[in-house]
């Protein structure tokens, strides 16, 4: 028995045929926009390329952006078929082609499916390509004399500001590294030659933070430096009080800026694939409904379309078949293709008459 299984009349085909039009000028449309919230987040992301690790994040907007080009390609397609299918002499010429269109508009939407999923899945890959690449920004924050990361610090300062964070997972990452530049330590101070001799790599390092962790919003004049030292501020306890620095990691920051924009467009790209499955079972009743014409020549009679010519568990039997049927062709042709290669090894016996 056939899945969706709908009689048509002349009417109610040429009005499918015309929703099918506009709607698939409708999906050329979500195309683009599949395609501008690709490249918006590639944008987004190679502004912060610095403090990425590597390039697997723009896996998916690499994908946002061939989804959409597709989507645009896949629906002008089909937007001249459905036009050309109210002529029945100009829908002749594309008869043959609707199958293999059809069979490949059904893989382009489960890649679509998965897009989407990726968009709701690449947070984990996110926060690690996130917190080395972090790590590895404020290793460098103070190589403002080396070629290749003079702008680390620019780089890394901005981020603090606009995102309103400190350190990787929190202002005390900035105790654990040296992040003041030895061009401006006095190394004849007694403080700076004790402060590098107790540490085992030779650092000089402080618990103090660079300025773009205080926030502005605090009453109190920022403390950025002996953080961690009550006696040195009035009326000062860093354990209770609530300090002037912004307590938030970049790294939690930049995630949840890039995972919520991620889900967000998941989720336009998950709409779109609901109105792509939509246009192509429209299209395949369309399609079924046209050849199902008993009369060609009677243009108005009725028809029946449908979605499967039998049911789900029929046609995935029928699907299988298929595929064994074309494994054991390709063993037969395999072994034929040896069994000629080993008589034409064979050498022919000679005999010798005397």
């Amino acid at each position: 028995m056939a899945l969706l299984k709908v009689k048509f009349n002349q009417k109610k085909r040429v009005k499918l045929a015309q929703g099918l039009w506009l709607m698939n000028w409708f999906s050329v449309f979500a195309g683009i926009l599949v395609f501008s919230m690709g490249l918006f987040l590639k944008i987004e992301l190679r502004k912060r390329s610095e403090v990425m690790d590597n390039s697997e994040s723009h896996f998916v907007p690499n994908s946002l952006i061939l989804m959409g080009i597709l989507s645009c390609a896949f629906n002008g397609f089909a937007g001249k078929i459905c036009y050309d299918s109210l002529d029945p002499a100009k829908f002749a010429k594309w008869k043959p082609l609707l199958k293999p269109y059809l069979a490949l508009c059904f893989l382009f939407n489960i890649l679509l499916f998965f897009v989407a999923l990726i968009c709701f899945l690449m947070r984990g890959s996110l926060e690690s390509t996130l917190a080395q690449g972090l790590k590895n920004g404020m290793k460098f924050y103070r190589d403002t004399d080396t070629p290749g990361r003079c702008f680390m610090k620019k780089t890394i300062d901005m981020l603090q500001i606009e995102f309103k964070c400190c350190g990787n997972s929190g202002y005390k990452d900035w105790f654990e590294i040296q992040w003041i530049s030895n061009r401006y330590l006095d190394f004849s101070s007694k403080e700076v030659k004790d402060r590098i001799k107790s540490n085992v790599d030779g650092r000089y390092l402080v618990d103090g933070v660079p300025f773009s962790c205080c926030n502005p919003s605090s009453p109190r004049p920022c403390i950025q430096y002996q953080v961690t030292n009550n006696s040195a501020h009035y009326s000062y306890d860093y354990q209770t009080e609530e300090l002037n620095l912004w307590r938030r990691g970049c790294r939690e920051a930049l995630l949840h800026y890039y995972s919520s924009m991620m889900s967000s467009m998941g989720a336009v790209v998950l709409l779109v694939w609901l109105f792509e499955m939509s246009v192509m079972v429209g299209l395949r009743l369309l399609h079924t409904s046209l050849e199902s014409i008993t009369n060609p020549e009677d243009p108005e009679c009725e028809s029946e379309g449908w979605v499967l010519e039998n049911n789900l568990k029929d046609t995935f039997k029928s699907a299988l078949e298929n595929l064994k049927k074309i494994g054991k062709f390709n063993q037969v042709q395999a072994d034929t293709e040896g069994a000629e290669g080993e008589e034409g090894g064979k050498t022919p016996a000679i005999t010798t008459v005397s």
